[in-house]
């Protein structure tokens, strides 16, 4: 639906209901957890410490006016404006339906997947939902992190483990096996009963007397499950280590693309006489980048980004046209398109399939399998191996011959719409309870990380040659001031089982006290441990090492109406 149909839809539906339900703060059907009605008549005027343009948190170019369910989904006004809509809305195409293996233009998947679609991971294009159990279906937005604990150095998070892909797949068509098989992954969710390094703050329950729980996951896969050759514990340097990592919300990304580098560093020279920065991407004696912190696009091996690393929790891209979304179409689902043309596989799983006895077998049967060859085991073995083994693009192996399955126009309308999505305005900024709930959350430090405005600038964007050589346009955000509260900054949390690699990217705040009405769930952090805001603001305090650590018992040592009240700012924003 484009932006302007939703916007009538929005003012229909405000005729009819007095307000939207907002999200809760805990698992209780307690009726202060609801925000109070939103009154339109506010919007775009100043209220009490709110200025008039914070109502506007994408700016005028990047927000849209409906709160409502499904506002996850719209396009930005300069999506509008520029003429985009069309192809806004067919790149929308690419990011809901099912990849099947055959049906173009949403072929794609085989031989290995993580999931058939980028919904499943996203579900109503928001943050991930926690589950119990892991399957690769809709809703679960986890990521399994497959790694070696020790990389030699007194690391406690070494590399990856080398025989599965960085995107561990659990899915695999016909006859192959899938890398890991999902009825060897176990999952279970536990209190915590003890926080960690002196922390003052308690697990389960505030001075006051209100009580919560924090929990968090503890992950082990089989030996058996993974299907490779060789398996995980016979190479590399030790034990197989395993965590989870959920997807990102996507709304509002393109507005994150058009805050500029220069803006970036001046943030990182602020914050660097204070806090450890991630010497990967800062050096604090020079006082200025380190030489990891800028992106190369390694896909194509050749096409340079000359952009700063701002992307996903390890903060591995640089641009989001060559950010989460162009790499997940290709290596979630196992799209190619012509930057991308190679499988994303390993040549361990590629060598265990082809001297799978089944698998080759099941070839055999189907002189129509492109695996067939000469019919010959030894042949099909051969185009096996071949065809799955993963190259640097097709002509690095005589075997691979294959026609990119995503268009570039296509991939063009599917970066249209993921730089055009939107971002919903502030709701309730004329709530007293509200404007307090700001108050404290200055006062108490959380604006040191979650750094409330950006000014975008020229938004002189990075656009992939596959795009800029068809002088195709991308929505731009010029001279916007956006809302994100995120610092585009790695910090670390300490948090039990936590993010591998300990840095993780401080979360942008805007839109997510919409996610209920809009996915369904309201889980936040890396892996979603947080049931609710509160959850998520005690996890900052697990540990006295916590960069949030003096704020989070700052909120914890606050009176309930306090930290209520930030709850609710939380929820407007």
């Amino acid at each position: 639906m484009s932006y302007l149909n939703k916007k009538m839809h929005f003012l229909v539906m405000a005729c009819l209901f007095v307000g939207c339900a907002m999200t809760a703060c805990s698992d209780d059907d307690d009726s202060d957890d609801v925000i109070p009605s939103d009154d339109t008549s506010y919007v775009g005027k100043s209220v009490g410490n709110f200025t008039a343009e914070e109502w506007y948190v994408g700016g005028l170019k990047g927000t849209t006016m409906n709160v409502t369910q499904g506002c996850y989904e719209d396009e930005t006004p300069a999506v509008t404006e520029m003429g985009l809509t069309d192809a806004f809305n067919r790149g929308e195409q690419f990011f809901e339906r099912n990849v099947t293996e055959f049906q173009n233009p949403f072929s794609g998947l085989g031989p290995a997947y993580v999931r058939k679609s980028c919904l499943d991971c996203h579900p109503a294009y928001g943050h991930g939902k926690r589950v119990t159990k892991y399957t690769a279906e809709w809703g679960n937005g986890y990521l399994l992190v497959i790694y070696h604990p020790n990389d030699g150095m007194n690391s406690d998070d070494g590399p990856y483990v080398a025989e599965v892909t960085g995107m561990p797949q659990t899915r695999a068509v016909s006859p192959f096996l899938p890398p890991i098989d999902e009825s060897g992954i176990h999952l279970s969710w536990l209190p915590v009963t003890a926080m960690a390094d002196g922390s003052e703050i308690s697990p389960t329950h505030f001075p006051d007397g209100e009580t919560y729980q924090l929990i968090y996951p503890e992950l082990d896969i089989d030996r058996s499950a993974f299907n490779t050759d060789p398996t995980p514990w016979e190479t590399g340097n030790g034990a197989v280590a395993f965590r989870l990592e959920s997807t990102i919300g996507i709304i509002g990304t393109g507005l994150l693309d058009a805050i500029p580098d220069d803006s970036i560093k001046a943030q990182y020279q602020r914050e660097a006489p204070y806090v450890e920065l991630n010497p990967a991407f800062w050096d604090k004696e020079a006082n200025d980048w380190a030489a990891s912190a800028m992106y190369i696009n390694a896909s194509s091996g050749v096409e340079q980004v000359n952009r700063i690393k701002k992307f996903t929790y390890a903060m591995t891209r640089g641009s989001l046209q060559d950010g989460a979304g162009a790499n997940a179409i290709w290596n979630i689902t196992n799209v190619s398109r012509s930057d991308r043309p190679k499988l994303y596989t390993t040549a361990a799983w590629a060598k265990a399939m082809s001297e799978n006895p089944k698998v080759i077998a099941a070839i055999k049967a189907d002189p129509a399998s492109p695996y067939y060859a000469d019919g010959t085991e030894e042949g099909i073995k051969e185009a096996v191996y071949n065809l799955l083994l993963p190259s640097t693009n097709q002509f690095d192996n005589p075997w691979h011959n294959f026609e990119p399955e995503m268009s570039d126009n296509n991939f063009w309308a599917f970066q249209v719409w993921h730089r055009g999505l939107a971002i919903p305005r502030a709701r309730n900024l004329q709530d007293p309870e509200v404007q307090r709930g700001k108050q404290m959350f200055m006062e108490i430090g959380c604006a040191n990380c979650h750094r409330p405005s950006w000014k975008t600038k020229n938004d002189d964007y990075w656009n992939p040659q596959i795009i800029a050589s068809q002088n195709l346009q991308l929505p731009r955000y010029q001279n916007q001031t956006i809302w994100p509260y995120t610092d585009m900054i790695q910090h670390r949390l300490f948090m039990k089982n936590g993010i591998h690699g300990s840095w993780c990217r401080t979360t942008p705040l805007w839109g997510r006290g919409l996610s209920l009405i809009n996915t369904g769930a309201e889980d936040r952090l890396h892996d979603c441990r947080a049931r609710n805001e509160i959850e998520a603001i005690l996890w900052h305090g697990y540990s006295k090492k916590s960069d949030g650590y003096d704020s989070t018992l700052k909120f914890y040592k606050l009176p309930k109406a306090d930290r209520d009240a930030i709850v609710k700012f939380l929820r407007a924003i």
